[in-house]
């Protein structure tokens, strides 16, 4: 299987991991068809992601997208990390194989979660239209 140069970069060095324990929202995705795990922290202040960690188990891609995920919400106002789809995740590392597509997606919706948990635990009103994701375009790619 070949990876992009990004995307071994990202495995190997991956930016933004670990947890923050004081986060302000967290979100917890998972795909038990491949057994990957991504946990997602965020802080935020007056609307803005002022720190972003996360903990993946899972492959290299799993890995990679967790990491160049966090790496373009870092500093964005929320309304632009809820327009984070896996396309521009999987553009932003060079490609990624097709049967690891799905974990860009994993890197999409754990954002989305982590929101959520943020809107919920603030008593913010959310359209939940915001939070639904084409399942599709997950599974457009034969695994």
């Amino acid at each position: 299987m070949e990876y992009s140069e990004k995307v071994m970069e990202h495995f190997v060095n991956p930016h933004n991991v670990g947890k923050i324990d004081d986060a302000d929202g967290v979100g917890e995705v998972g795909n038990a068809k491949c057994g990957d795990i991504m946990k997602m922290y965020l802080k935020i202040d007056n609307g803005i992601i002022t720190d972003v960690k996360f903990n993946t188990y899972g492959c290299a891609s799993a890995i990679a997208t967790s990491s160049m995920a966090t790496d373009l919400i870092k500093g964005q106002p929320i309304s632009e990390a809820l327009k984070l789809t896996n396309k521009a995740v999987v553009e932003a590392l060079d490609g990624l194989p097709a049967v690891k597509i799905h974990c860009s997606v994993l890197a999409e919706q754990a954002i989305k979660a982590a929101v959520r948990d943020y809107y919920d635990k603030n008593g913010i009103e959310y359209d939940e239209a915001q939070f639904h994701f084409n399942e599709a375009h997950e599974h457009g790619v034969e695994e």
